[in-house]
């Protein structure tokens, strides 16, 4: 059986439990720096993903989606979007 099959049991919730294997296989190609990808503090959504734009004094300038800047926490890469097992996560928030 394949994996989207297998998440048919959980009916309309599936989407939000686990990514079709074509959304897999996009987020596993998908480029992705470490060293830039961050999740920004939001008040509303909780996390915002964002992206390092310069690092000077102690001082880190993110560019998010909201455009607002705040305390920043490392991300992990788009692979693990909805991963079933958290040991494999690079970051844990």
């Amino acid at each position: 059986t394949s994996p989207d099959a297998e998440m048919a049991a959980f009916g309309e919730a599936a989407p939000y439990l686990r990514k079709s294997e074509k959304e897999r296989i996009e987020a596993q190609n998908k480029p992705f720096d470490a060293k830039t990808s961050v999740f920004v503090v939001h008040p509303k959504e909780s996390f915002v993903k964002g992206t390092i734009q310069s690092k000077e004094s102690g001082k880190v300038t993110v560019k998010t989606e909201s455009g607002e800047e705040d305390q920043i926490f490392s991300m992990n890469p788009p692979k693990y979007d909805k991963i079933e097992d958290m040991a494999m996560m690079t970051h844990l928030h």
